[in-house]
C-alpha cells in the first residue's frame, strides 16, 4: 500500500481509504455486519489505514462497527467522521442560515456522540457533512471547532462539499480554517480539477475523493436490467433510462482504452489517484472481494498520460442526486 500526506495535517494515509457509508446499512442496502467486519479487517491487513464514516450512516451504526475494529486492532488507523446538519438538509441550500445547520452546541454534541460510538479519545478528522461558503465568518461553528481542537477531542477539521459544487468551498479554503475537503471527483465529474484542486495545492489542504466509481456507474456492473434491493437509494439514482445510458457510456470507455470490461473500476480509481492534489480515494467496500481488488490499486501508480487525456473526452456533467 502506498501512502500520501493529507495536506497540512501531516497524517500519512493510504491511497485507498475505506468509505463506510455502505456498512451503515442505510441508503445502501444488503450489508451484513459479519461481512462488513471481515471486509474492514481485511482492509487493515492489506495496509489500509484511513476510514471515512459519518454519524448519519445508520444513525451511528457505521461508527460503532468501526469502533469495534479499533478495539480489536493494534495498527494505527486514522478515522474521519462527519456531523450531520441539524436541519437534516442534504445538500445545504443557498440562503440557509448556518445556525440551522451547524450551531456550536450541535457541533459539540454530535462530536461527543461520535467519540462514544468510535470508542476513541480524539477523532482524527471531524467534518461537516454538508457545506455552504455563505457560512464563512458567520455563526459560532468555528468557535466550537477551535474548542474541540483545544480540548483534544478532534485533531483536524474538514468539510464534505455539496454534490457537484466543488467551487462551493473555495472561500473556506482561502480562509485558512479548514484542513481537508471531501469532494466528488471521477471520470464523469472532472470539475474539481479547474479551481478546487489548485486551491487545495496552494493552501496545502487535503483532498478526500468520494464517489470515484459514480455509485457503481464506473464499475461496468450497472446494466439496463439491473435491479437494486428495496429501499436502496440507487433505485432513484439510476432511475428511468439512466441505467442504460450509464451502461453505454461505460462501454465506450472500455472500447476507447481497449481494456477488459472488468478493468473499468481499477481504471476509474487510478484516474482519480493520478491527480497530485488527491490525498486518498474512499470507495465503498462491503465485501472482502472488493477490498482485495481495490487495495491492490493503492500501489502508487496512476494512469499513463495518454489514457488520462483520452478519459477527458468522457466527461459527463449531470447530477443524478437532484435532477
Amino acid at each position: 500500500m502506498h501512502y500520501r500526506t493529507l495536506g497540512r495535517t501531516g497524517l500519512r494515509i493510504s491511497e485507498i481509504g475505506y468509505g463506510a457509508w455502505g456498512i451503515g446499512n442505510s441508503g445502501w442496502r444488503g450489508a451484513s455486519d459479519e461481512e462488513s467486519a471481515r471486509a474492514l479487517n481485511r482492509a487493515i491487513d492489506l495496509g489500509l489505514n484511513f476510514i471515512d464514516t459519518a454519524l448519519g450512516y445508520g444513525e451511528g451504526h457505521s461508527e460503532r462497527l468501526i469502533g469495534k475494529l479499533l478495539r480489536e486492532r493494534s495498527e494505527t488507523i486514522h478515522v474521519a467522521t462527519k456531523i450531520p446538519p441539524k436541519n437534516r438538509q442534504w445538500p445545504a441550500r443557498a440562503g440557509t442560515p448556518v445556525e440551522d445547520g451547524f450551531p456550536a452546541e450541535h457541533v459539540i454534541a454530535c462530536t461527543e456522540t461520535s467519540l462514544r460510538n468510535l470508542g476513541v479519545e480524539a477523532i482524527d478528522v471531524q467534518q461537516f457533512h454538508v457545506w455552504s461558503d455563505e457560512w464563512v465568518g458567520r455563526g459560532d461553528w468555528l468557535q466550537a471547532v477551535e474548542r474541540l481542537k483545544r480540548d483534544g477531542k478532534i485533531r483536524f477539521f474538514g468539510v464534505s462539499i455539496n454534490d457537484y459544487e466543488p467551487d462551493n468551498a473555495l472561500k473556506l479554503i482561502e480562509s485558512g480554517v479548514v484542513d481537508s475537503v471531501q469532494v466528488i471527483y471521477n471520470v464523469f465529474e472532472q470539475t474539481p480539477e479547474e479551481r478546487l484542486f489548485p486551491a487545495c495545492e496552494r493552501h496545502n489542504v487535503g483532498a478526500i475523493v468520494r464517489v470515484a466509481l459514480d455509485e457503481g456507474g464506473l464499475t461496468g456492473q450497472i446494466r439496463g436490467d439491473t435491479v437494486f434491493p428495496e429501499g436502496d437509494f440507487r433505485q432513484n439514482y439510476f432511475r428511468g433510462e439512466r441505467k442504460r445510458e450509464v451502461e453505454e457510456r461505460a462501454r465506450k470507455i472500455v472500447q476507447d482504452l481497449a481494456i477488459a470490461p472488468d478493468a473499468l473500476a481499477e481504471t476509474a480509481l487510478r484516474f482519480v489517484l493520478s491527480h497530485p492534489a488527491v490525498s486518498t480515494v474512499i470507495p465503498g467496500m462491503r465485501s472482502v472481494r472488493n477490498v482485495e481488488r481495490n487495495c491492490a490499486i493503492g500501489d502508487g501508480h496512476g494512469l499513463p498520460q495518454e489514457w488520462r487525456e483520452k478519459l477527458r473526452a468522457h466527461r459527463w456533467p449531470r447530477n443524478f442526486y437532484r435532477d
